[in-house]
């Protein structure tokens, strides 16, 4: 199991630390109103239409979507967000990265900072580990949902890359541009997904074992956690028995 799957795991078992609705919503909205200045049709806007059906997953009602949307065009007052991505490393070199939307920066930075330093970690430079991620569409479904043959007919027909084993579930993984077509196709074939996301994978991964794991939790968590932060990638493995643990 990749180290991606492994902590999304952990945070599905545990509830994830922003499962409140409220926190859910208020990170959706913000990335609906920065997607929407690049024009305010899901259909010609793939950011949008991205965000929109990340929010109607969540069960946002279209009023709130809506007005997102004309908040990021301006045709409704709203704060007016900055996008910074910090990339930095955590306990034994983990790569990390944080996507924020912020509406000051100082206190961003600021705070991001802090995380790192407090939980064994440091900022790096702009560039230092983006290079090792790629994008790309990330949907998992359980084992007892659907055979292997089933997606991977759907792979091969919707434009998939690849369908891997990842113990308890299959990982579809697909470019971000194919996702959309892939993902409909499998809820077409009413099986359901334990996760589905457009995310950043690692091309490798560092296992920590020991203290070390726990810190690397902590500061995850701890960067989630902010307000500000949309998303959190990083390049962090461990062991099955820690997963285990961590998860319980």
């Amino acid at each position: 199991m990749s180290g991606h799957s492994k902590w999304a795991t952990i945070k599905h078992k545990k509830g994830a630390l922003d499962a409140k609705r409220g926190k859910i919503f208020t990170r959706l909205l913000k990335e609906i109103a920065v997607a929407a200045k690049g024009g305010g049709n899901p259909d010609t806007n793939a950011r949008l239409r991205t965000a929109v059906a990340a929010a109607k997953a969540e069960n946002m009602p279209q009023d709130n979507i809506k007005r997102a949307i004309q908040r990021g065009m301006g045709e409704l007052e709203g704060v007016n967000y900055e996008e910074i991505t910090f990339e930095g490393y955590g306990p034994g070199g983990v790569a990390v990265i944080v996507e924020t939307l912020t509406d000051n920066r100082n206190r961003t930075v600021s705070e991001i900072r802090h995380s790192f330093s407090k939980n064994g970690g440091n900022l790096g430079e702009s560039g230092s580990v983006r290079f090792m991620f790629s994008k790309k569409g990330v949907i998992a479904v359980e084992k007892s949902a659907a055979t292997e043959e089933q997606l991977m007919d759907i792979v091969l027909e919707h434009g998939g890359e690849d369908l891997n084993d990842e113990g308890d579930t299959w990982e579809i993984i697909t470019d971000p541009a194919s996702y959309e077509g892939v993902l409909n196709a499998v809820k077409a074939a009413k099986i359901p997904t334990v996760m589905s996301e457009v995310t950043m994978i690692a091309s490798t991964y560092t296992k920590l074992e020991g203290t070390a794991v726990n810190q690397m939790v902590r500061l995850l968590e701890a960067l989630e956690d902010f307000d500000d932060t949309q998303n959190v990638y990083s390049n962090f493995d461990m062991d099955a028995e820690q997963m285990a643990q961590m998860a319980d």
